[in-house]
């Protein structure tokens, strides 16, 4: 599974909008919206943003579940 595709879930397992993350982490929403829906790709500054953004560690993301 892409690390879009877990950031996406984890939006909605804890009721996080996409809208939300992208005024918070500096993405626009289109672009973010993209990543998240395994359109493009998420840069590491990205990754970096998204994850200071919810405040969780990177291996929320990472590590295979």
């Amino acid at each position: 599974m892409s690390i879009g595709k877990k950031i996406y879930m984890y939006l909605n397992a804890n009721g996080i909008s996409q809208t939300w993350l992208s005024e918070n982490c500096g993405i626009a929403l289109p672009k973010l919206n993209a990543s998240l829906k395994e359109k493009r790709r998420i840069t590491v500054d990205e990754f970096e943003k998204i994850i200071n953004a919810l405040n969780v560690d990177a291996n929320t993301f990472i590590k295979s579940k």
